[in-house]
């Protein structure tokens, strides 16, 4: 039995954001203080991913710890109440997760995943990130026409 009434649980529910939360805000903030500028919200890539950094083909998501799911995290608890609700909205939460993922990499883009609770300490975070960017997607080998060598 849920200790809320449905008018305020309705109420505490609808304020929760889908984009620009604060997580997305203090990631914007770190890739920015790297000299990145990330675009936002891209909604031609699918799952619409929060922040993307087209030179380095490379798409960033911004997980709640509690929607995603973030393994072994004290903030990825199940509510008391309508357990079955939240087990199966959480199951389908990650697996549509999946699904973006996999769509992502047929196109070309890698993914790399930002959880909430990584933002509270930054200088691993940095690093993560860092390492990633730094990933270059490997590129096809381009034909020269006629590669004739330098004189010496």
């Amino acid at each position: 039995m849920d200790k809320l009434s449905r008018k305020h649980r309705s109420w505490n529910m609808s304020r929760i954001r889908g984009s620009d939360t604060q997580p997305e805000q203090a990631a914007r903030a770190l890739l920015r203080s790297m000299g990145f500028r990330p675009q936002v919200n891209r909604r031609d890539l699918p799952g619409v991913p929060d922040l993307v950094i087209p030179s380095r083909n490379l798409v960033i998501f911004v997980h709640g710890c509690f929607w995603h799911r973030h393994s072994k995290c004290k903030y990825a608890y199940t509510p008391k109440s309508n357990v079955a609700f939240w087990k199966a909205k959480f199951r389908a939460n990650r697996a549509h997760d999946d699904v973006v993922r996999k769509q992502l990499t047929r196109l070309g883009w890698r993914t790399f995943i930002v959880w909430e609770c990584e933002l509270r300490e930054l200088s691993d975070l940095r690093l993560r990130i860092r390492k990633a960017v730094q990933e270059r997607r490997r590129v096809r080998p381009t034909l020269q026409k006629c590669a004739q060598p330098l004189p010496t």
